[in-house]
């Protein structure tokens, strides 16, 4: 029997592992295969990432992005797509290992793999130096529940963008999904409630000790992370590994 998903994310980097946090988030079923070709590995030294002042070691935040998906209750998988094709009023997802999935929705975020979209009818393709999915600005495809995220919907080759391209890719998603407008905000207990309203989808009020116990949460988790160095050094460009 095949498994069934309400969302697949190809690609384990920055866009794709943000997109999957929102998504999960908001109580989608979300399965994303990492082949493990996020450019961040090869990276030195990461910089330009909002809330770290002297820069991040770049596999130490691809970590980081994992743990978040996992406790976001993401299903990860170490697995290559071999192809997405249309199918049962949704997509077949097929992996290199042979296994095969159906989701509602596919979020497209590998860097510039594309044949795996190939069979595909209505995925346009852009060719510059690159190729990459042609997409409005929210990376919506020409085909109804298939989005690009990242580098591979042309965005600019930086963390930041691509972390925000993800998230932006699965707002609108989520938006337009059944489940009602996704608003991500976290509040005091009262914020909503105490002015007669009620707490919009996606929103949560806490109360203080909720609010302490999460704060304290959140601190253990980064103090794990960051207590020692990261153990892996940056990949090299293929073009320049010794093959023997």
């Amino acid at each position: 029997m095949t498994e069934t998903r309400d969302v697949c994310v190809v690609g384990g980097g920055v866009a794709g592992l943000t997109a999957a946090v929102y998504t999960a988030r908001h109580g989608l079923e979300t399965t994303v295969f990492d082949g493990g070709t996020s450019l961040l590995r090869r990276n030195a030294h990461l910089e330009n990432v909002p809330g770290f002042p002297a820069g991040v070691n770049s596999r130490l935040f691809l970590d980081l992005l994992a743990e978040q998906a996992d406790r976001a209750g993401c299903e990860r998988r170490e697995q290559t797509v071999q192809a997405v094709s249309i199918a049962d009023g949704g997509f077949r997802v097929e992996t290199g290992d042979g296994d095969t999935l159906r989701a509602d929705h596919v979020v497209a975020a590998t860097k510039n793999e594309t044949d795996y979209l190939a069979d595909v009818e209505g995925v346009g393709f852009v060719q510059r130096s690159k190729t990459f999915v042609d997409t409005d600005e929210r990376g919506r495809t020409g085909v109804d529940g298939l989005y690009a995220a990242g580098r591979l919907a042309e965005k600019p080759h930086q963390t930041a963008v691509c972390a925000g391209h993800g998230a932006e890719v699965a707002v609108t998603l989520l938006e337009e999904h059944d489940s009602g407008f996704y608003h991500d905000w976290v509040v005091p207990e009262g914020y909503f409630t105490d002015r007669g309203r009620e707490v919009p989808p996606g929103c949560e009020e806490i109360d203080e000790r909720e609010r302490e116990r999460r704060e304290q949460e959140s601190l253990a988790v980064l103090r794990e992370f960051v207590a020692d160095p990261h153990p892996d050094a940056p990949e090299q460009h293929p073009s320049l590994v010794d093959e023997d």
